[in-house]
């Protein structure tokens, strides 16, 4: 193992279009399924006998979690889709600035 590495600014730029696409997708899933599993619809779906407010409470609570955890999930998938674009552009300025170095100008000899 020789220790070299590289960045691949394109490599980059295509890992953060997936992690933005997948935080959009997500983030549609998730508008989805709180309007399937709103508190109209929970109670619509387990009555209003006496016996079923129990379960209908502990089954909002728990969609509402689950909304609320895929939720953030979609919104860590965005943060890190901008922050692998963001280094991708720090990676191509700062190998664009090295070729520069190493170009000849011309100039006086």
């Amino acid at each position: 193992m020789t220790g070299d590495f590289y960045l691949d600014p394109q490599e980059m730029e295509r890992l953060a279009d997936a992690f933005e696409t997948r935080a959009y997708d997500m983030a549609s899933a998730v508008r989805a399924f709180q309007r399937a599993t709103g508190a109209e619809q929970i109670h619509d779906g387990f009555g209003l006998l006496t016996e079923s407010e129990e379960v209908t409470s502990a089954y909002a609570e728990l969609a509402a979690g689950m909304a609320e955890s895929l939720g953030n999930l979609a919104r860590n998938f965005d943060e890190l889709s901008r922050a692998v674009k963001d280094n991708a552009r720090n990676s191509a300025a700062a190998d664009d600035a090295l070729a520069e170095l190493f170009t000849f100008k011309g100039g006086k000899s």
